[in-house]
């Protein structure tokens, strides 16, 4: 499966894509925004049929960053954008991964809710939530626990119905 923008193709993750994953989800500049996985945990996430996985890539092919979705079984119709990770900073790849992501699951699926999680630090994030029309549902406070200390994490979704009216 793959979804294209303007400028990047989402594509189903490979095997032989999960050292980058990992590397990315390891990366100085990412780690302290994301969730991190080994190597087994992102290759059995590529045979559930709950989840899809894609590396980002420019229409060069380089590898800028990867996405995880869950809940596409789920009987409620939520989506959860379960990770997003982007390797090239600056260049607006994270909003156009975000924007095609909603884009696809209201056009292409039964989604009602689209909605995932973020460290409530993590300001820049939620300024791109929120301007594709994400909104805050709450704080889950102390909730995750990185290895020294415990973090708040916020949660937000899009509805169907504020995508189709936006």
């Amino acid at each position: 499966m793959k979804i294209q923008t303007e400028r990047l193709i989402l594509r189903n993750t490979a095997i032989n894509d999960l050292d980058f994953v990992v590397n990315t989800e390891k990366d100085n500049e990412n780690k302290a925004f994301i969730g991190q996985w080994t190597f087994e945990q992102h290759q059995q996430s590529l045979t559930d049929k709950d989840m899809l996985h894609f590396i980002i890539e420019d229409k060069l092919g380089e590898k800028v960053g990867y996405v995880i979705l869950s809940g596409l079984l789920d009987s409620n119709k939520a989506l959860c954008i379960k990770r997003i990770a982007i390797n090239i900073k600056g260049q607006g790849y994270g909003k156009e991964v975000m924007k095609s992501i909603v884009e696809w699951a209201f056009e292409k699926t039964a989604a009602h809710r689209i909605w995932l999680d973020l460290m409530d630090f993590n300001q820049r994030a939620r300024h791109i939530y929120e301007s594709i029309g994400f909104v805050y549902e709450g704080t889950l406070r102390d909730s995750y626990f990185n290895g020294e200390s415990y973090e708040s994490m916020i949660v937000m979704s899009v509805l169907r119905h504020e995508y189709c009216n936006s």
